[in-house]
Order: C-alpha cells, then structure tokens, then sequence
C-alpha cells in the first residue's frame, strides 16, 4: 500500500468518507512554529489553526524536541496525518494540511532560533510537557540545570544548538531583536498554571545567564507576548490498530495517525504582540483572564485523571475507562470532585460546575480511547504539584481535611514507591525521579509513617508548609497504610 503523502489530495476518485483539506496545502505559507511536535499538538492547535484558516495562511513549522520519531513519521508524508475521534458524537476521520514543516530542533538543518527568526513566523506555540520547561518548585528557570547551563555558555556560538525550550526561544528572540526587530507573540499550550508567565519566567532568567541580558530582557518586554491559555482534549497513544484503521479508510498508509476524544477546548488569553489566526472562528474563547478556567480544569479534570490513573494502576486496570467501573475508584473520583476540588475553585462566570463535573466522568468513561492508566500516570512528580496540592492546601486553609486529595497522592507515592501493582505485577513507572522515588519506597513492609516521610522530604515535590503539615501527613499515613496492604 502506498504511503499518504500530498499525491492523496489531488487523486481523481479520493478516498469516501474521509474530509480532506479545502484549500491549497502546498501554497500554504508557514506564519507559526511549534515546539515539542507530539499527538496532542497535532489533535488540538494544528485542528483549530486549520478550522480557523478562512482563506488566510498559517502553516506550521514544526520542531520535535526530546524524539524525533514524529519527524520521521510525517516527514515522508508531506506533513499530512489523520485525526480520527473516537467515541459518541465523533466526527468522520480527516486528513489534517497544516504542517507545512517537520523538522527535528536535534538534527535538522534549520535550528529552531534561526527558524524563529522568520520575521513571518509571528506566533510560536509550545507543548513540551510540564518538565520541558525545567522548573525549580517555585516556578523559577532551573539555571542549574547541566541543558540550561551548556546553552547559556554556548549561546554566542552561531553554530550552537539549544536543547532547552528556554535557550531555543531566547536564542530565537535575539535574532529577531538584531535582524529585523519584529514582534512575536509565544503561546504555551502546557499543563502549567499561569503557563504564559512561567514561559516569560524562564525567558527572563535565561537572559539573566548572558552577558547583555538585561538589554535582551528589555527588548522582549517591548516586542513579545506571553499569553496564558487554558487546553483541553483527551488524546491517547496511537496502536497499531489505530494505524490500520487509516490504512483502510484512505487506501493509504499512515504513520501518523491521531486519535482523540470528540470533546476539545481552548481558552486564551486575549494578548498578542503580532497578528495571528482568527482561532475564534473555531470556536476558541479569547478572554481577559485564563486563571479561572485554567483553575477548573487542572483542580477538578487534571487533577482526577491522575487519581483514577494511580488507584486504577494498583488496581491492576490497565485504562481509565476501565479502572473507572471499578466502585472504589468511582467513588474516589466523585468524592474528589465534588468534597475537596470544587469547593477550592472559583469557577468562570456561566460554568456550573455540578455539569462540568459530570462532563468530566462521562468523558473518562470513554472506553473507545482505550486511554491508557500507564499514560496518564506518567511524570507524577511533576503534575501532583500542579493538580492536587494547591487543592490541598487550599481545603486545610479553610479548616477542611482533603480525603481524597490527599488518597490521589498516597496513591502516587505507592506506585512510584512500590512500583508493582495489587497483584504484585510490575508497573511501567516513568518519572523523573523514578530511581530516587523508588529509593524512598524501600522500606521495610508495615511502616507507613516512615515511607510517607521519604517522600514528603521531596523539595522537589512538596512546597515547606506541605511537608511540615499535620494533617496531610496523618491523611497519607492511613491511605498508605491501606494501599500497602
């Protein structure tokens, strides 16, 4: 079978039931560029940026950042890829034109700083996870990172690569600065609070390594925005199966295919320095302030898929839908939702959050996804402080105990402590501090209190006032202990 590629598009008798693009992908013109080319940029902006087009053009360049597997993947197909929903509601499969250019930031001939030097490209738009911005606990550059501190000693080399999302974009804005002076606007699309001022965060404290940062810094603040936005779309790893399920309905083969939910939102804040596309069109809420959708979703969906993904994972479920129709791990999620998230929330003018909370359920019930506990239980130690413990905070402050809040966290901590599940099966941990989490969790069998502790030491993880509190040490004892068992 032949590989999808631009030929596909232009064939006389094109493939029945399939949309394809409606314009003309190959005379698309590149005017954003992304960093960290993985299936939920191609799920979520790639889709609103083409749904928005309306006869502009806003191709996207592309760059891979940790792999280069999805450059290889759509390189030898002119970009092209299939978004295929799955579940109630779904839309017929489609082949999605916006990527103009795939590149690799490792080995490509064009390095990210010079393509974002392209007065035309005026938008960049980042989903490199939570870790790829390389924050210390409070939020702040990580400048003692070994990436951070090669790229800020090289960066006078032209030649230089930066590996860093924070070296990248610097590097990049300095070139606008000395070539032609024009605006850029960077939107991040990652589980971050306040996303767009953490990415400002680590732009200033990277200029602050070079020797004329302050005059770099100064010019930022005058010709780019930092927008924060607010994301949503459930988009799980694509099988095989997946692959095949193109290849039948396009007569083509397709590396890259893309499944996800039906379901999508985008909340961004209403900021920009440059032009950029009418998402609006698509149905993109532009607003003055993110913080309370962003809040919502990270306190009461985020915050549960991980509840659901450690407990489901003990449980030895191996995807959310199906740790779900377990009783205990339902009643979990509810009680999350409604006993300690949703009273720690200020929830956006319209929202009811009773229906949201529904909403949230009905959408992780999805067994079509086939969205894997592994997958979303993955980088832990990174997202526990983002979704649970502002919620745990927040609850204790107002003189409540946080149950299950504080039951999602123990249940993090046994399975990167433990590592295998009730069954005794070993788990698939990946964390950044898996081998010292693990570490932590060697213990003798029966000491709750002293595994609880090893981990609340994590600087890492809990802020001062977390690791010294009462009450979430004697919560975690008890759901350990019971977790253990």
């Amino acid at each position: 079978m032949s590989r999808l590629d631009l030929s596909l598009l232009a064939a006389p008798h094109p493939p029945e039931g399939v949309r394809l693009p409606g314009y003309d992908v190959a005379g698309l013109r590149t005017g954003i560029v992304h960093l960290g080319l993985g299936a939920f940029h191609r799920a979520h902006q790639a889709v609103w940026t083409e749904d928005a087009l309306g006869g502009e053009h806003w191709g996207i360049c592309a760059y891979t950042q940790r792999s280069d597997t999805a450059a290889r993947r759509l390189a030898p197909q002119d970009g092209l890829y299939t978004l295929a929903e799955r579940g109630p509601e779904a839309a017929p499969p489609r082949v999605v034109g916006v990527l103009r250019e795939v590149r690799s930031a490792a080995t490509d001939p064009v390095s990210v700083p010079e393509r974002l030097a392209d007065p035309a490209v005026t938008v960049v738009t980042l989903t490199v996870t939570e870790k790829g911005y390389r924050l210390t606990p409070a939020g702040r550059l990580d400048v003692r990172d070994p990436q951070v501190v090669r790229d800020a000693v090289l960066f006078a080399d032209p030649d230089h690569r930066p590996r860093t999302v924070a070296g990248q974009l610097v590097a990049g804005l300095h070139r606008r600065r000395t070539r032609s002076g024009a605006p850029l606007t960077v939107v991040s699309c990652d589980n971050v609070p306040g996303n767009g001022r953490a990415v400002r965060a680590i732009v200033d404290d990277f200029c602050a390594l070079l020797p004329d940062g302050d005059g770099l810094a100064a010019w930022i603040d005058a010709h780019a925005a930092f927008p924060s936005t607010t994301v949503d779309r459930i988009v799980p790893a694509t099988t095989d199966a997946d692959r095949a399920d193109a290849a039948r309905v396009l007569g083509a083969d397709d590396h890259g295919t893309v499944v996800c939910e039906p379901y999508r939102q985008w909340v961004l804040e209403d900021r920009f320095a440059a032009p950029r596309p009418r998402w609006e069109r698509a149905g993109a809420v532009l607003t003055a302030d993110v913080r309370p959708h962003e809040q919502v979703k990270l306190r009461l969906l985020n915050a549960t898929h991980s509840l659901i993904a450690y407990l489901g994972a003990l449980a030895g479920h191996s995807t959310i839908a199906a740790a779900l129709d377990d009783p205990g791990i339902a009643e979990a999620a509810r009680g999350l939702l409604a006993d300690d998230a949703a009273p720690a929330v200020a929830a956006p003018a319209g929202t009811d959050l009773t229906a949201y909370q529904d909403l949230v359920l009905a959408r992780f019930r999805n067994p079509a996804l086939g969205h894997t506990t592994a997958q979303v239980a993955a980088d832990g130690s990174v997202k526990i402080p983002i979704r649970l413990l502002g919620t745990v905070q927040d609850r204790i402050a107002a003189g409540a105990e946080p149950h299950w809040a504080a039951l999602a966290v123990a249940a993090w901590m046994v399975w990167a402590g433990r590592g295998t599940d009730r069954a005794g099966r070993r788990l698939a941990v990946r964390d950044p501090l898996c081998e010292r989490l693990a570490a932590d969790g060697r213990l003798p069998t029966g000491d709750p209190s002293a595994f609880v502790d090893r981990f609340l030491a994590r600087k890492e993880v809990f802020p001062a006032r977390l690791r010294d509190d009462t009450v979430l040490r004697r919560l975690l004892v008890r759901h350990v202990r019971r977790l253990l068992r």
